[in-house]
C-alpha cells in the first residue's frame, strides 16, 4: 500500500510542478501589471501637478501685467472698485491741488515738423514729465494735444501734502523743461505755462468703453484759467493754493503777479512760484513779456533758420558721399575694364537721400 502511495505521488508530482509553476508565473503577471498599472497612475499625477502649477503660474503672470496696465491708466483704488464690484461711486473731494501746462507756440512747432517728428517730440516730453511724477504723490489725469493735466490730493487725501507735492512737481519740470532739447529742431527753445490751483473736486470713472478717471468742477476750470493766464517758463499760482502752503512747513519762494482776470471768476490776486528755501531747482530764466512778444513773432524765422542750418549740413554730407562715390566709380572702372560703370550701393543711396522738404506738413 505504502508502495502504490509513492508511485502515485511519483506519477503526480510532475503535474504539482507544473501547477505551481503556472501560478507562480499568473501571480507575477498580476502583480506586474498592477504595479505598472500603478506606476502609470504616478506618472500622470505628478505630470498634472506640473503641469496644474506651470498654468497656474502663467495666469498669475499675465493676471499681473493686466493689473500692472490696469494701474497705469486708473487709480488703484478704482482698478480694485471695479475689480470687486464692476462699479466705482463718484466721491467729492473737499480739497485738491489741480496742476495743467501747455508748449507755447505749439501750433508754430506743428507747422514745420512732420506728424511722426510732432508725435516724437511728444512722447519725450511726456516721458520726461512722466519720469519726474514718480518722485511725488500726484496723479496724472490726461495728456489733450499739448496739454499736461496731474492732480494730487486724489484719490487717495493727503492732508495739506497736495499742494505741496504739486508745487515741487511744477519745479522739477520746470527744470527738466530749461534741458531739454528738441531731437529734429536743435536750438530751438521749448517754453511751457503752468497753472495750479487748489479747491474742492468730484471724480469719478465716466464711460463703459475705454473707462477714464475724470475730475469736475470749478476747481478744473480755474486750474486751466491759470495756465492760460500765465507767461512761459513760469508757475501762475492761485490764492487758495498760497493759502495751503502757508500752512505748511515748507518754505516755498514766491511773488506777486498782481491782479489777474480769470474767465468766468473775475479778477483775483495771482503768484508766481518762484522756488523752496534751500533748494537748488535750477530753474531757467523766463522771458520778459517784450522779450516773449518778439521771440514769439520770430519763432516761425528761427524754426526756418534751423531747418536751413540742417538743409546746409544735408548738402554737405551729401557733396561728401558723392566725392567718395566718384573715387569708388573711377576704382571700379579700373578694376572692371570694359565690364562698364558699377550700380552705386543700396546703402549709399539711403544715406544720399535729401530729407529737408519732409519736415515741413
Amino acid at each position: 500500500m505504502d508502495n502504490l502511495i509513492i508511485s502515485l505521488s511519483l506519477s503526480f508530482s510532475p503535474l504539482l510542478s507544473l501547477s505551481l509553476l503556472l501560478s507562480n508565473v499568473h501571480n507575477q503577471v498580476n502583480e506586474s501589471y498592477m504595479d505598472n498599472l500603478i506606476r502609470r497612475l504616478q506618472m500622470y499625477s505628478r505630470n498634472l501637478e506640473h503641469l496644474v502649477e506651470e498654468r497656474t503660474a502663467l495666469y498669475k503672470a499675465e493676471r499681473d501685467r493686466a493689473d500692472c496696465l490696469n494701474f497705469m491708466l486708473l487709480p488703484g483704488p478704482v482698478v480694485k472698485s471695479l475689480k470687486e464690484t464692476g462699479v466705482v461711486k463718484p466721491e467729492l473731494y473737499e480739497e485738491v491741488t489741480v496742476y495743467f501746462s501747455d508748449i507755447v507756440g505749439f501750433t508754430t512747432l506743428c507747422q514745420y515738423s512732420t506728424p511722426m517728428e510732432v508725435v516724437d517730440m511728444l512722447n519725450d516730453i511726456y516721458k520726461g514729465f512722466d519720469s519726474v511724477l514718480d518722485h511725488h504723490d500726484v496723479y496724472k489725469v490726461e495728456t489733450i494735444g499739448d496739454a499736461y493735466m496731474v492732480a494730487s490730493g486724489l484719490p487717495s487725501r493727503n492732508g495739506n501734502r497736495h499742494a505741496v507735492d504739486i508745487c515741487r512737481m511744477a519745479l522739477d519740470i520746470l527744470a527738466f523743461t530749461g534741458t531739454f532739447q528738441l531731437s529734429h529742431l536743435p536750438g530751438i527753445p521749448v517754453w511751457i505755462r503752468i497753472g495750479v490751483h487748489s479747491g474742492p473736486c468730484a471724480a469719478g470713472v465716466v464711460g463703459i468703453k475705454m473707462p477714464r478717471y475724470c475730475l469736475f468742477g470749478d476747481t478744473v476750470n480755474t486750474a486751466s484759467r491759470m495756465e492760460s493766464t500765465g507767461h512761459p517758463l513760469r508757475i501762475h499760482v492761485s490764492q487758495p493754493t498760497i493759502n495751503i502752503l502757508q500752512r505748511t512747513d515748507c518754505k516755498f519762494e514766491y511773488e506777486m503777479k498782481g491782479e489777474t482776470y480769470l474767465k468766468g471768476k473775475g479778477t483775483e490776486t495771482t503768484y508766481w512760484l518762484t522756488g523752496e528755501k534751500g533748494e537748488d531747482y535750477d530753474l531757467p530764466t523766463p522771458p520778459t513779456t517784450e522779450n516773449f512778444q518778439r521771440l514769439q513773432q520770430d519763432l516761425a524765422q528761427m524754426i526756418l533758420q534751423c531747418l536751413e542750418l540742417r538743409s546746409m549740413g544735408s548738402i554737405r554730407k551729401r557733396k561728401t558721399l558723392s566725392v567718395r562715390q566718384r573715387k569708388t566709380d573711377a576704382e571700379d572702372q579700373e578694376g572692371e575694364g570694359e565690364e562698364g560703370e558699377s550700380d552705386q550701393p543700396e546703402y549709399l543711396h539711403l544715406a544720399t537721400v535729401d530729407n529737408t522738404l519732409s519736415t515741413f506738413l
